[in-house]
């Protein structure tokens, strides 16, 4: 079983598109959705309605700046302190072009800053890259491999 994509974003039209942009890269890797930061921290900390959900990281997370609840800056923070999740790749794909926000991603541990393109066609093709350069094609620190579910 490979290990899944967390997606975390509140704009239902961004969520879609990029839906689309994953599905059309044709990667095996199950998309996990969170809509805010709260929901993608309970996810990755098995709490609340995850607290049931098979052990292991996601193989990437897929992180909007602007979030309700928790910020995206708030999330990467908690995952960079935290040691289980600390090797997780995070990739901030936002809007913002501010240099603050980019600056504070990279300070925090980003392990790359995307800025979601206008252009349809773009959009599908960015995120059709980030898929498969962080499911397929990035050799995950050790310890961190596909998890493969017990029988």
């Amino acid at each position: 079983m490979l290990k899944p994509i967390l997606l975390v974003e509140d704009n239902p039209h961004d969520l879609e598109l990029t839906l689309i942009a994953l599905s059309k890269s044709q990667l095996a890797n199950e998309v996990v959705v969170t809509r805010d930061g709260a929901e993608a921290l309970d996810y990755l900390h098995r709490r609340g309605e995850f607290d049931g959900r098979q052990l292991g990281n996601p193989a990437v997370i897929l992180l909007d700046l602007k979030l309700p609840k928790v910020d995206g800056l708030e999330v990467l923070k908690e995952i960079r302190q935290t040691a289980e999740l600390r090797s997780v790749p995070v990739v901030m794909l936002t809007s913002s072009k501010e240099e603050q926000d980019l600056i504070r991603s990279y300070e925090l541990g980003v392990n790359a800053y995307v800025v979601k393109p206008v252009d349809f066609n773009e959009f599908v093709r960015a995120i059709a890259d980030l898929g498969i350069f962080w499911a397929v094609l990035n050799e995950p620190p050790p310890g961190s491999y596909r998890y493969i579910k017990p029988k």
